[in-house]
């Protein structure tokens, strides 16, 4: 896979500003956005910071690469939603070049040759709606209506770390009693509706609502992203609430594409984080974390190099945050059972395809202008349950569900005048393969990517000038996620919230003094959200002042 050249720089602080090996107070293992947001707080707050990155580039699971000349991809991670407000504004990001672009469409084939597009105007998607079923036209401002009084309830949720539940701290106490009173003030129907998408499934919850199949097919593709479950599973509604608390401007279940794709965002992350003193290593794989007395002192790099410094922070996932970073002999017993159990089940992969021009769609003839948003390859429910059957007994889909976005239309820099790139997020393909692997599998996964393209566009397989595969087995070898997860552990409520990444240890410390973690299997979770590193800083921020005050906090 070439190298981007315009992400191939090096980014580091003038050589006089920098501070020797020996001198810096925090290191962050990780450049990936969690990484890099994590970094910009703490220096931002007046600590000398590190930032060390394995890789030629920063961004972890979030970059954009060349796979052709002209022709640019983002290799894993392919949009944005769930990005905090408040990073943007605090990090200055639209001062370094955030540049969000808004994909105003969801264009969904079926199977019979017919079509649901849906795009800003409400009055014309009623309609649309209203071409497949009258009654779900006017159900779905009811869902809507509903689904937005859940999200206001949750959204808080997402940018605060979790109370400590087996803690006997005051504080603590106090932050538990605030939660449950928030949770008794709210609408019992909000609150029933809260409950039912926490722990039920989406096929349920939206069979409630909707009668018509590609309606009910588009909003359960949903709930099964990332997530080893199909729509009639038990925790596939949290999977769709999750997805559904994303916003762009404010309205809730909008996405972006960043220009120049997510890795366009990480680079431009990357220069706030320098603007506040971050420096940035590339190509500086950790092999542990350096310990002494029961906290963390520095890193030994693989090439036996040692760098110091009291606060150590991991990026990274939990696997490898606590078993593989540090000896997991100096963790309690229960912490590593935990972790050993924590499951990750990577079950998504990416096809991506260099085209000679836009795929055609017989029932809109030349249109192109439903490829501004995300194209859905999910027809029904039932579709998407097939799907996952495959997948439960250790094999790829043979008919994926497939979230495609032809990103040259949302960013013309993406591509040749004239000519397309198409981003394919394939549901299901398991990082365990029952009678083969993935070395041997990943070209006939292409294959059966394509030939679902081909069915739904005729002559998409003679638009293909290149195409590049990435199975859960290449996004763990690149981007270091176990098992290709690309949330970094799976969203399943034992998983989440006050047990993400393992009772007790939600609240981005360690069992370690001065060490921390700030990956995405930390609250909230996955997604370009950044939420992670943040709350981590603050975190590690606020046991700073407290061990200055006397107050017996750590660091």
């Amino acid at each position: 896979m070439p190298k981007s050249t315009a992400t191939s720089t090096t980014f580091a602080t003038s050589k006089l500003d920098r501070p020797t090996d020996h001198a810096w107070d925090a290191i962050v293992i990780g450049g990936g956005h969690n990484g890099l947001t994590n970094a910009a707080y703490l220096a931002k707050a007046g600590l000398r910071t590190l930032v060390l990155e394995r890789r030629h580039l920063v961004g972890g699971a979030a970059i954009t690469e060349e796979l052709r000349p002209g022709y640019w991809f983002t290799t894993f991670s392919y949009a944005l939603s769930l990005l905090r407000p408040d990073i943007i504004h605090e990090l200055e990001l639209t001062k370094h070049g955030f540049m969000p672009i808004l994909m105003p469409t969801t264009f969904c084939p079926m199977e019979n040759g017919d079509y649901l597009l849906l795009g800003q105007d409400h009055g014309e998607n009623h309609r649309e709606i209203a071409r497949h079923s009258k009654h779900d036209a006017d159900a779905y401002d009811a869902f809507n209506h509903d689904v937005l009084k859940v999200c206001q309830a949750i959204k808080p949720l997402l940018d605060a770390a979790p109370p400590d539940i087996f803690s006997d701290d005051p504080e603590e106490l106090v932050a538990l009693a605030m939660l449950g009173q928030r949770f008794r003030r709210l609408d019992k129907k909000v609150l029933h509706d809260a409950v039912r998408l926490l722990t039920g499934s989406a096929a349920d919850f939206l069979d409630d609502y909707f009668e018509s199949d590609i309606l009910k097919g588009y909003l359960a593709s949903s709930s099964i992203i990332g997530t080893k479950v199909g729509p009639y599973s038990q925790g596939s509604g949290l999977v769709l609430l999750y997805h559904l608390m994303g916003e762009h401007d404010g309205e809730f279940g909008a996405w972006a594409f960043h220009k120049r794709g997510n890795g366009g965002f990480t680079q431009l992350l990357a220069r706030a984080a320098e603007s506040f003193g971050v420096e940035i290593r590339l190509e500086s794989p950790v092999e542990t974390v350096i310990t002494a007395g029961g906290r963390a002192t520095g890193v030994a790099l693989d090439d036996g190099r040692e760098l110091h410094a009291p606060i150590v922070v991991s990026a990274l996932d939990p696997r490898r945050t606590f078993l593989e970073l540090v000896d997991p002999r100096q963790l309690p017993a229960d912490l590593v059972e935990a972790i050993t159990r924590f499951r990750f089940q990577g079950t998504s992969a990416k096809v991506n395809f260099a085209l000679d021009g836009y795929p055609r769609y017989p029932a809109l003839g030349d249109r192109t202008d439903q490829y501004r948003g995300f194209t859905n390859i999910g027809p029904s429910m039932e579709y998407l349950e097939r799907a996952f059957d495959e997948a439960k007994y250790g094999a790829f889909s043979q008919r994926p569900y497939l979230d495609c976005a032809v990103q040259s239309a949302v960013d013309p820099d993406m591509a040749p005048p004239g000519k397309a790139v198409m981003s394919c997020f394939v549901q299901y393909a398991p990082y365990h393969l029952r009678a083969s692997d993935w070395d041997t599998q990943r070209q006939p996964l292409g294959d059966t990517v394509q030939a679902t393209l081909e069915s739904f566009f005729p002559g998409f397989s003679d638009l293909v000038i290149q195409r590049e595969v990435q199975t859960p087995l290449d996004i763990e070898r690149t981007v270091g996620l176990s098992e290709g997860n690309i949330f970094a552990g799976e969203f399943l409520a034992p998983q989440m919230y006050f047990f993400r990444p393992a009772p007790g240890w939600s609240q981005y410390r360690t069992p370690i003094e001065g060490y921390y973690q700030c990956g995405s299997g930390t609250h909230p979770g996955g997604c370009v959200m950044g939420a992670p590193g943040k709350l981590a800083a603050l975190r590690i921020l606020k046991d700073r002042d407290r061990a200055r005050a006397g107050t017996g906090a750590r660091v």
